[in-house]
Order: C-alpha cells, then structure tokens, then sequence
C-alpha cells in the first residue's frame, strides 16, 4: 500500500515536539466505502448502517453535546477512573508511548499523557483517526503542551489499517469511551486480535467498556428527554442525502434506541413513520421502506467482567487490572500482551 508521510520539524513555536504525520486513507476512499455499504445495507433485510456514518462534521458536535447530557453517563464515568487511577495505569503499564484510537485532543487523552509525563516515561504520543485535517490540528496542538516528546499521527480506519500502528518503545494502546461495544462480537473478536498481532511482549491494551446495568438507565442514556440523541441519528440521513444524492426526509424517520436482551445491546434505530421511497440518485437505486421498518445505524454492546478478560484472553491478551467507577458503570481494563 502506498503512504504518504510527511515529517513536521517543529510547529513554529519554540520548544514544542517535532510533529510526523502518515496518511493510509485516499482522499474518496470515505465515499466509496460509503458508496459500497448503502448498497448493500440499504437494499438488504434488515436494512444496516455502519455507525461511523454519523460522525460527519455536525455529528460528531450533536454526539459531543450528547456526552453533556444528565442521562448519558459513560463519559462523565470513564473520566471519574482515569482521574482516579491514570497514575496506576502509567506505572503498571510501563509504557513510554501512548497510542490512541481515536480523538486526540480530549481531556481523557491528557490525564493519561500528564501520568506518564510525570511517571518519567513519556517519549512518543501516537493519535490514530480517520480524519486528517484533524489529526493535523491535534498533534500540532499537542507538541505545544508536550515539548520533547515525538508525537507521531497516524491517518487510517481501524477496520484496514491496525497494522501500520508504529513500534518501538513500550506501547500502551488506548481506546477509549465504549466505542468497542460498537463492534458486534465477530467484528470485535477480529479487531482484538488484529490489535494484538501487532503488539509486542509487555505492550497494553487500556479498553473501555459500558457494563450492563440497570434496564431504564440504559435506555434513558440513548433516548433523552431533549431528542439530542434522535437528532444525532437522523443526522445519517443527511450524510447520505449530501453524499449520495439522497432525497431523505429526516422528519420521516422516528429514533428509537431500545436494549436487546438476548444480544445484551442498545440498538439505535430510524423507524420509518409510513410507507415511503427513497432515491439515492448517485447509486441510481430506489430503496423501499414499509411503514414501521427499521433502519439500524448503530449497536452497543454492554458487558460483565468475565466477558471482558473471556475476549481479552481469546486475542492473547492478559487482563491485569479492572477499574470501575464509583457507581460501578463503566470500566477501564488493562492487559497486557504476553
């Protein structure tokens, strides 16, 4: 595969971290997948939407008010374990480089670097996202605030691109926020082990995790009283309409989010209020929804514990310590590769 790398000496600012960039995705490589995928999750039964379509510009602003809201939780609770214990999680790791998958840029990812910074070990801060003109803005941001460390981006999509994370050093991965609970578990058991196919001997793995908990605080969680949550969803429908020549009306579509028991996840899903076609003029398809027929755009996935170390252990990692929250809603595992 081609890449193109480019080195950054520095971001014009006296003492700040030299800053290198690589880029795995193709400007048009987002819309052909996206090309791809409508045709088939659109014209299939049931109808299915990966849920990195709902993160365009506007999305990923509703989802950050979303983290605001009083019913949605895990984020307020992620960040309650790492102020307490991101100082255990820099010394039992032994990590000098900090890989994350995902935002580089919240307060989540400084709690961890200020931990190892001051633990004696930072060298090397590793942001991985798809997007490049931010990953650009954050690693420039973030050698200001950590002169002397390598900060190193990497510009690629977790389904293609898990092996051209870098190596060297001691390696703690980061992802954070639940977003592995978006992986149905096949998805998921192939992500865990192509993570740690490229890890080395004594590097870790910090996953978040959203335990089962309490059936109407799930559901309250992704069904919240102000519909920020069912303007987020219904915001794919505007991704497809921009991108695909769709001709969606949003309006149409009524957001419903219940918990699967037997799947043991939230499923958010666009119902259709009536019988309708739509046109997706770039794809030249019709797509046909009954009234009521569901659209799914996102599932996720709550856990237990045994869970958690199970799928841990089944992709060569060693779960060594657990952390929750005071509430017990949220978990912070660490692993290690052996």
């Amino acid at each position: 595969m081609r890449v193109r790398t480019a080195q950054v000496l520095g971001t014009g600012t006296p003492g700040a971290s030299s800053v290198r960039v690589d880029v795995y995705v193709k400007p048009g490589d987002a819309k052909r997948a996206l090309r791809a995928e409508a045709l088939e999750g659109l014209c299939n039964t049931p109808k299915e939407l990966s849920p990195k379509w709902l993160y365009d510009e506007r999305g990923s602003q509703l989802f950050d008010d979303i983290t605001r809201l009083p019913e949605y939780y895990p984020t307020r609770r992620e960040r309650e374990i790492l102020l307490a214990h991101a100082g255990d999680i820099a010394r039992l790791s032994g990590a000098d480089t900090l890989i994350e998958l995902g935002s580089g840029t919240s307060e989540k990812t400084r709690l961890l670097l200020d931990a190892m910074e001051e633990a004696g070990a930072l060298a090397r801060f590793v942001p991985f996202d798809v997007s490049e003109a931010f990953l650009r803005r954050a690693a420039a941001s973030l050698a200001r605030e950590y002169p002397g460390i390598s900060v190193h981006a990497v510009v690629g999509d977790f389904e293609r691109h898990l092996g051209q994370l870098p190596g060297g050093g001691r390696r703690l991965v980061a992802f954070l926020g639940g977003t592995i609970g978006n992986f149905k578990p096949a998805q998921r058991a192939l992500f865990l082990r192509e993570l740690s196919a490229g890890l080395q001997p004594g590097d870790g793995l910090l996953l978040g995790t959203d335990l089962i908990k309490d059936r109407e605080r799930l559901y309250a969680a992704y069904n919240d009283s102000a519909g920020v949550t069912a303007e987020f969803n219904r915001n794919v429908l505007r991704v497809l309409n921009r991108e695909l020549g769709g001709d969606f009306d949003p309006d149409a579509f009524e957001h419903f989010a219940p918990f699967d028991e037997e799947n043991a996840w939230i499923e958010m899903r666009l119902v259709s209020r009536q019988a309708q076609t739509v046109w997706l003029s770039t794809l030249r398809r019709r797509v046909d929804f009954a009234e009521g027929e569901v659209l799914r755009t996102e599932v996720s996935c709550k856990f237990r514990q045994a869970q958690v170390e199970a799928e841990l252990a089944g992709a060569g990692l060693t779960l060594t310590e657990w952390w929750t929250d005071a509430a017990g809603d949220f978990a912070l595992s660490l692993a290690l590769k052996r």
